[in-house]
């Protein structure tokens, strides 16, 4: 009887929650039913794609591929010893405080202030764009890296602690080898993340496929966005399907 007030409760919560927000959107239903020929009208200025600049998509593509690898380079070399930091099985409550302090404040700080901020610091390009996305990694691998730590057998780390062995001994051969394929799966899935997040960036200037893109937006040349746009799909969707299998082989090692 009491678990079936609780999920009642809970039912009328969820509902008291969507209503809530459903009405701090204020949706104007009026505006929404004609907007479908205003959509149909920009999606037709986007055909048919001016495959004319095929060789500057490929070159800012190239470029975004670059970004991408330096900067999920980066940010896992800096995440990693963070995740360690931050895993309850490892280190005491206050280091993880810390450690999960520093995640946080860095995954509170949109992609493209990051780029703002390196655009700032270093001037328009790749280089800025790079850097946003190292910043940018370490807060999602940060995270994704403790979780694989945490889900570490505990009785094997039992067992080296009570063969004397150190703290650091503990980290390198009793988790390391059980998160490993698990910690490149994760890098990978964030490489490919990266290169979409990367496109982004362009917006404020930070190099890649997403600069361009932005100024053909900007200058109403719509047929030449497209071909940035179908370029960077179909490399996003190769990246993701070599990722994928490469995962999967990790996954299984």
């Amino acid at each position: 009887m009491g678990r079936s007030i609780v999920k009642i409760l809970i039912f009328f919560a969820v509902i008291i929650a969507y209503s809530w927000a459903w009405n701090g959107l204020q949706v104007d239903l009026q505006a929404l039913k004609d907007s479908g020929a205003n959509i149909i009208d920009f999606i037709s200025r986007l055909f048919p794609p001016d495959l004319s600049i095929l060789d500057v998509a490929w070159a800012r593509l190239l470029e975004t591929i670059q970004m991408s690898l330096w900067g999920t380079t980066i940010g896992a070399i800096i995440s990693l010893p963070i995740a360690i930091l931050s895993a309850n099985n490892l280190v005491p409550w206050w280091v993880r405080w810390c450690a999960n302090f520093v995640q946080n404040a860095v995954r509170s700080i949109p992609s493209i202030i990051l780029g703002l901020i390196f655009v700032a610091a270093t001037g328009l390009g790749a280089p800025a764009g790079t850097l946003a996305l190292g910043i940018y990694t370490i807060g999602y691998l940060g995270k994704f890296y403790q979780t694989a730590i945490e889900s570490v057998d505990r009785y094997s780390l039992e067992a080296l602690q009570v063969s004397g062995a150190s703290w650091f001994q503990i980290a390198q051969y009793g988790v390391m080898p059980q998160v490993l394929p698990l910690l490149w799966g994760y890098t990978l899935y964030m490489f490919e993340y990266n290169i979409r997040a990367a496109s982004v960036l362009g917006v404020v200037g930070a190099g890649g496929i997403g600069f361009e893109l932005v100024n053909y937006i900007r200058g109403f040349e719509y047929n030449k966005a497209t071909t940035m746009m179908l370029v960077l799909l179909v490399v996003v969707t190769c990246i993701d399907i070599a990722s994928s299998q490469l995962r999967y082989h990790l996954e299984q090692k």
